[in-house]
């Protein structure tokens, strides 16, 4: 039977960038705007926080220790004592970096937007380990969860203001993509799709922010699966816990006129579910 708890009680005003580390057994998330990086180990729900000077859409563990960041100026390192260096400044006024993780081969993929989401604003960034850049997709407008199938051979990609998730096949040894299709759209009633993750069996998990839900769809587009959530915004959803076979969802506040027991903001926990999920990468620079 499917159960729906909070796994972390919080007042997030943008939880996002769920990042399970299955090594230290700790959930890494991020509040957008209020510029920070939170690591919580769920059998206590004891959390480390890090503050930046920015805007942060995602935070994902470097393999030599700390995090890579994707910020409102581009790309930071960040150590776990907090000290920070931005590497690379790549957005104007007005820009920020959105969703963001790490391939097989240790690459960051960045999505950036428009903070007004103008069409056509965004675009796709690839941070190699060598901490060179380069742009892989532009013409989006609100690029946001992101992840690959079990074998790295098809990428997923979430345009939240387009309603839809497209899908690219992908070469797990470069950084090319290519027959871009649409895989999913969802109607306005649905919500806008978010974040998202893949599970070890190739199904996708994605968000629908403003749908108070998250939606199980099929490596071929097909919807088989809507898990009903008491959060109005959920936004990301990573596979974690023991045996990776829980799915921890984020949500935000921003936007809305909670009441006090509202669990907005907060993590919330789905267990029971017939999956699990696959270890997340890490940043080799």
């Amino acid at each position: 039977m499917t159960v729906v708890d909070v796994a972390v009680p919080a007042r997030a005003r943008v939880g996002e960038g769920p990042h399970w580390d299955g090594a230290a057994q700790l959930l890494h998330w991020v509040d957008i705007l209020a510029g920070q990086i939170h690591s919580t180990a769920l059998d206590t729900q004891n959390t480390r926080t890090l503050q930046l000077p920015w805007l942060v859409g995602a935070a994902v563990p470097r393999r030599i220790g700390g995090f890579v960041a994707a910020t409102s100026d581009g790309f930071a390192e960040v150590d776990l004592d907090g000290t920070y260096r931005a590497r690379h400044n790549l957005l104007g006024p007005g820009a920020r970096m959105n969703d963001a993780a790490c391939d097989s081969r240790g690459r960051l993929w960045a999505g950036s937007t428009d903070m007004e989401f103008a069409p056509g604003g965004g675009a796709l960034h690839v941070l190699h380990p060598d901490w060179t850049t380069q742009v892989v997709l532009d013409d989006l407008t609100l690029p946001n969860g992101l992840g690959w199938s079990p074998d790295g051979a098809v990428f997923y990609l979430v345009d939240t203001v387009e309603r839809h998730v497209l899908a690219f096949d992908a070469d797990p040894d470069t950084a090319v993509l290519s027959r871009r299709r649409v895989l999913a759209r969802f109607p306005e009633s649905a919500g806008q799709p978010d974040g998202l993750c893949v599970d070890a069996r190739g199904n996708l998990w994605i968000a629908l922010w403003g749908g108070s839900q998250v939606v199980r769809v099929t490596p071929d587009g097909k919807t088989r699966e809507r898990l009903a959530l008491p959060v109005t915004q959920p936004s990301s959803c990573v596979f974690g816990g023991p045996g990776a076979a829980t799915l921890l969802v984020t949500s935000a506040r921003e936007g809305l006129d909670p009441g006090d027991g509202s669990l907005d903001g907060s993590v919330l926990r789905v267990s029971g579910l017939d999956t699990f999920g696959l270890p997340g990468n890490l940043f080799d620079g």
